[in-house]
């Protein structure tokens, strides 16, 4: 104690009256120690208690006060007021509590203790507060707390409490908030509780309560809350609760509870939050629900209501969330609401709503929520729509809706999830999607949208995922899809879709499903793909495509049927050929070529050999036929033909000689009829 005395003081001297949180009584002593959020850390096992017999307030909230809580603490008989709140205190509280007979306000709420609450907090009859939400409490609510007949808020919200609630808690007649949110109650709600008539606040959300709720809750008549949401309850709501007036927030969400509403609960004028939801009530809504102008939230989803909307939720400015989905109303949506002026929240979906969207939808300037999915509406997307700019999330799938999407959602800029599936659209979507620059999820599949993808897509930079399937989209993916790095889910199937496959789908390495079935795509699939890691289910099946598939683990997994002619480790194709026979095969080729070329040189050189010893052979022995041809066909005599020689070679002159051989020499010789021929002489022999 020492230590968070000194913490405290402006100095070490002086009186403790002139200490920050200190208070002492006008003899000077210490009355109250008041340091919550003081930034005091340590444990209270050596606070000494006995140095401040007259102390009434102890005030050490939200610090960092750990370990338990010590028992001489209890000793201190005079203490009015112990707030330990918001630190780090564990182990149980002490049974020695209960000599604290002045405590006035006990909080012990936000920390980490555990075991049961002691018996002897019954023996605080000045108990006027007690607080111990938010720590492990568990076992059963002592019987003992009914003999604190002055308490007027008991807070055991979030902990471990279990077993049922005691009728002794019906005879705290001054209680004012009874709060058991969170915790393990079982059993049925006590009839007692009615006779505590200045109650206020009855949480009893989330425990395991059932049976029905009592009929005596009709004698709280000061309630504001009532909660019992998140139990078992069964049976119907007591008529008798229309009787309580006060009530601003009535919550029976989650039970298993069924029939009407009482039509005695339309005199509850002053609602401001009304959970219906997760039930099986059945029958109309009020009529006068919104009656008293104040209700800011409805809930009542999830149950088997019917008939219209009630009138007064038409005009009820009041309003901020509505959630009516699941049900079986019906009715003309452009006649159901109003101007909505601070509407944030609107779920109308599966229901049987029919007519057209109004315009009224354009002035919601407040609307982030607007869901009208899987009911029977018609028409066109009104160009008004695209003022509800505050709108994030606009899902209008599964109803009747046709013509164009409007250009002007494009001004929805704060919009990330936009589904319009399921419906009759048509024509080219607009260039101005690309405006929603911070849509997540677009599908706009199962319509009759035509014309290309538009590229602009990839200005929604934070799109995870993309569902176009079921149309009439022509042309090539756009490359630019590329772009959208955060993509998870893209689906273009059944569509009139060409071309190759971009490569920069390579890019998308948050992929993991890509759904391209249904096509003419064509090509190979680019070896980017190799890259996308990320794939968990692809189906390319019913394409033109062709050549190998990307390696990962997605695509050997993949729906592939009925392309042109892919291969690789898929059970649906054959294997690729291996790169080794095709290295081979391109050695033989070689080879074989290399041959062809030798032999092609080798016949042009032994060609040109050839030629050459023919023009040498020809020079050795010109012209021997035509001296064959003379000598036959002329009738000379040897002598006549050897005297025409040597007159026409003068004597075999050397410069008649024109060549000379291995056996003599050949001479040129001109013959009295005019013809010229050569004439070999031999060499005498030895």
């Amino acid at each position: 104690m020492e230590a968070v005395l000194n913490s405290s003081r402006r100095d070490n001297i002086g009186s403790p009256s002139k200490w920050i949180g200190i208070t002492c009584n006008g003899v000077g002593n210490v009355v109250r120690i008041s340091l919550p959020h003081s930034n005091l850390r340590g444990t209270l096992e050596n606070l000494s208690f006995t140095s401040f017999p007259n102390l009434l307030t102890l005030v050490l909230s939200n610090n960092s006060i750990y370990g338990s809580i010590p028992f001489h603490i209890c000793n201190h008989s005079k203490l009015t007021n112990l707030c330990l709140d918001i630190n780090n205190l564990s182990g149980m509280i002490p049974s020695q509590i209960g000599l604290l007979t002045s405590l006035q306000h006990f909080d012990l709420s936000s920390n980490d203790l555990s075991g049961s609450i002691p018996y002897e907090i019954g023996m605080l009859r000045s108990l006027k507060v007690f607080r111990a939400s938010n720590n492990s409490l568990l076992g059963s609510i002592p019987a003992s707390i009914g003999n604190l007949t002055i308490l007027t808020i008991l807070d055991l919200d979030r902990n471990k409490i279990s077993r049922s609630i005691l009728e002794e808690v019906g005879h705290i007649l001054s209680l004012n908030k009874l709060h058991f949110y969170g915790n393990q109650l079982t059993g049925s709600i006590p009839a007692s509780i009615g006779t505590i008539k200045v109650l206020k606040e009855l949480d009893l959300f989330n425990n395991q309560l059932s049976g029905l709720v009592p009929t005596t809750i009709r004698n709280l008549t000061n309630l504001n809350v009532l909660d019992v949401g998140v139990n078992q309850l069964s049976g119907r709501i007591p008529p008798g609760i229309g009787k309580l007036r006060s009530l601003t927030w009535l919550s029976f969400f989650n039970n298993s509870m069924n029939g009407s509403i009482p039509l005695e609960m339309d005199n509850l004028t002053n609602l401001e939050y009304y959970q219906l939801q997760a039930n099986s009530f059945s029958g109309y809504i009020p009529d006068n629900v919104c009656h008293g102008g104040k209700l800011l939230e409805f809930y009542a989803d999830d149950n088997n209501f019917i008939g219209p909307v009630p009138k007064t939720l038409r005009n009820c400015t009041s309003l901020i969330i509505i959630h009516h989905e699941a049900n079986q109303l019906t009715g003309n949506i452009s006649e159901i609401f109003g101007t909505c002026p601070n509407l944030y929240y609107m779920d109308l979906s599966r229901n049987k709503f029919f007519g057209e969207l109004s315009e009224r939808w354009g002035k919601c300037s407040n609307l982030s929520l607007l869901n009208i999915s899987k009911n029977e509406i018609s028409g066109r997307l009104p160009l008004e729509l695209g003022k509800a700019t505050e709108l994030r999330i606009l899902d209008l799938s599964f109803n009747h809706l046709a013509g164009n999407i409007p250009k002007e959602l494009g001004q929805m800029k704060l919009l990330f999830d936009l589904r319009l599936n399921n419906n009759s659209l048509s024509n080219k979507v607009p260039s101005e999607i690309g405006m929603l620059s911070e849509l997540r999820n677009l599908d706009l599949s199962k319509n009759n949208l035509t014309g290309p993808i538009p590229k602009d897509l990839d200005r929604c930079s934070k799109l995870t995922e993309s569902n176009l399937r079921d149309n009439k989209f022509v042309g090539a993916i756009p490359f630019q899809i590329g772009n959208l790095h955060f993509l998870q889910y893209l689906d273009v199937s059944h569509n009139f879709l060409g071309g190759e496959l971009p490569s920069k789908l390579g890019n998308l390495q948050s992929l993991e499903t890509l759904q391209l079935s249904h096509n003419s795509l064509s090509g190979s699939i680019p070896y980017s793909y190799n890259d996308v890691l990320s794939l968990i289910f692809v189906d390319i099946s019913y394409n033109q495509l062709e050549g190998p598939l990307p390696k990962t683990k997605a695509f050997t997994m993949a729906v592939l049927g009925n392309n042109k002619g892919l291969c690789g480790n898929n059970i649906d194709l054959k294997p690729c050929p291996t790169k080794r026979r095709k290295d081979s095969n391109a050695t033989l080729v070689l080879i074989i070529l290399s041959i062809v070329c030798f032999i092609i040189s080798l016949l042009i050189i032994v060609g040109i050999i050839f030629i050459y010893r023919m023009k040498e052979d020809a020079v050795d022995e010109p012209r021997a036929a035509p001296i064959e041809t003379y000598f036959a066909t002329w009738n000379y005599d040897g002598k006549n033909v050897h005297e025409e020689i040597l007159k026409a070679t003068q004597n075999f002159d050397s410069k008649y000689c024109i060549g000379v051989g291995g056996y003599g020499c050949v001479y040129k010789a001109q013959l009295p009829t005019g013809e010229v021929v050569a004439i070999k002489k031999f060499h005498k022999s030895d």
